[in-house]
């Protein structure tokens, strides 16, 4: 009988791809993935530690395991990724029936430690060394793992793939635990790159996110030359089958004038560009130690927007970061409101342990300001998604459809019709009604109405449609 594996992810598309990888490894060696840990004979808990929510969630869940632990002796137990590296020895003290700690830079030694588990008994921890514990290229190979193996049933669908492209951050935000957890920045051969995509390309992925903790910091020396995302792009903008190219996330400093050129002259890249602020005031920025202006972040977006009108930008906001004062904050709601961006992701401050911030940075702004910053600045960006998404009203659109929408999940919706959802070339959200055989196809769109978060359209039929939004880019603003 084979091996039944649970695994539970939390986090970034980093998180997913590697729960990805492990799957896929774990199915070589006869392991059956299940949909309950009750079923399961291993149970795997791939962990975020970006945010302290994330880290307690997975605690609950772990508690949550005790009794079945005690009664079932013989399950393993494991917690891997972000979490597992930066508490360690920590998991073992808060749940001591825990069998396993696998950091991300030790993923591929996955099977042989559940195997050893399972012979011998025992709790194994395998994490990668403290990046001040060595050389940088001793700490550096103990965070590289990069893992060929692909678990098509693993992806957000069979047509869309995350690629991985660098690991680890040097950037040492003072609010972020990811250089810790992540190691240092290290950024994958073209090559091995490309083979990866043509894999994908293969096995029917039609659309591909490349990822990096700042993945348009990427750079590496290849037969004597330097490769930066941009001749990455070229590279796999030439590989058949990939008809969509996207990438996250963009470090602000490292938004180079050659990758947005790249973006607006290779028709399968996405004109989509995630980019964080963090905050629209220079002190917090500095206090942050983000690297950048306001006034850069500014001409940054100029930048892109004179180049590709038509792109569509996010970002990401931290509110209620140590000394953020009423001034501060309004200096980042006039920057969301000039910016307009597609849409933003607003988090409140928590201090991370490791991190400078919670080390050196009083956090002295209280929860219940915070909370009101934080809605307050989500007002304006929905207020601005929906007035932006107004204009796409009857015009026609690109979609690659990726399946039922929430919706029709909820409803529990099958057979010949039922509401899909889609995105377009800019990454907006079309949900339209349809049918199971169009799920992985590319199709023209017209949108009938729009609220901040998605766009409402009808397929197009017609014969001439199909020819017209072939899978490059529509004008402006339909993409």
């Amino acid at each position: 009988m084979g091996k039944k594996l649970y695994i539970e992810t939390v986090g970034c598309q980093m998180n997913m791809l590697d729960s990805e990888l492990a799957v896929a490894a774990l199915r070589k060696e006869g392991y059956e993935l299940v949909d309950s840990p009750k079923k399961a004979d291993t149970i795997l808990f791939n962990t975020c530690s970006v945010r302290a929510h994330a880290e307690e969630k997975i605690y609950s869940a772990l508690g949550r395991l005790k009794h079945t632990k005690s009664y079932h002796p013989d399950k393993i137990i494991g917690v891997m990724g972000c979490m597992a590296q930066n508490h360690q020895e920590t998991v073992f003290k808060r749940a001591p029936y825990v069998d396993l700690v696998l950091g991300p830079g030790q993923l591929h030694q996955l099977p042989e430690l559940l195997q050893d588990i399972q012979t011998n008994g025992g709790r194994r921890i395998e994490v990668s060394l403290d990046r001040r514990a060595a050389s940088r290229k001793t700490v550096e190979a103990s965070f590289e793992s990069y893992d060929p193996l692909r678990d098509p049933q693993m992806r957000p669908t069979p047509y869309q793939a995350f690629v991985r492209i660098m690991i680890g951050c040097d950037k040492f935000c003072t609010y972020c635990i990811v250089p810790k957890v992540r190691g240092p920045e290290q950024s994958r051969s073209p090559e091995e790159i490309e083979l990866e995509v043509k894999q994908l390309a293969a096995e029917g992925c039609r659309e591909i996110t490349l990822l990096g903790q700042t993945v348009n910091s990427y750079k590496v020396r290849s037969n004597g030359q330097t490769v930066r995302l941009s001749d990455l792009l070229v590279r796999l903008h030439e590989i058949p089958g990939i008809d969509r190219i996207k990438f996250v996330t963009n470090y602000p400093n490292d938004m180079r004038a050659d990758l947005v050129e790249a973006v607006r002259d290779l028709p399968k890249c996405s004109p989509y560009f995630h980019v964080p602020a963090q905050s629209g005031c220079n002190e917090v920025l500095k206090g942050m130690r983000r690297g950048y202006t306001v006034e850069m972040y500014r001409d940054m977006l100029a930048m892109i927007r004179d180049r590709i009108p038509e792109a569509a930008i996010t970002s990401d906001f931290i509110v209620g970061f140590c000394g953020e004062t009423d001034a501060s904050f309004e200096k980042t709601m006039q920057l969301v409101r000039e910016a307009r961006f597609k849409n933003s992701f607003i988090f409140k401050y928590s201090p991370r342990p490791g991190t400078k911030g919670a080390d050196q940075l009083p956090d002295d702004i209280p929860d219940a300001v915070k909370k009101e910053r934080n809605n307050a600045l989500l007002a304006v960006q929905n207020q601005i998604s929906e007035e932006d998404n107004q204009p796409f009203i009857g015009t026609q659109a690109e979609i690659l459809v990726e399946g039922p929408s929430k919706t029709s999940q909820k409803r529990g919706e099958s057979g010949h019709s039922l509401q899909l959802t889609g995105r377009t070339t800019c990454d907006r959200i079309v949900v339209f009604d349809g049918n199971p055989r169009q799920i992985g196809q590319i199709l023209p769109v017209r949108i009938y109405d729009a609220n901040a978060f998605t766009l409402f359209g009808s397929v197009i039929t017609d014969h001439v449609g199909p020819q017209l939004f072939q899978l490059g880019r529509v004008p402006s603003p339909s993409s």
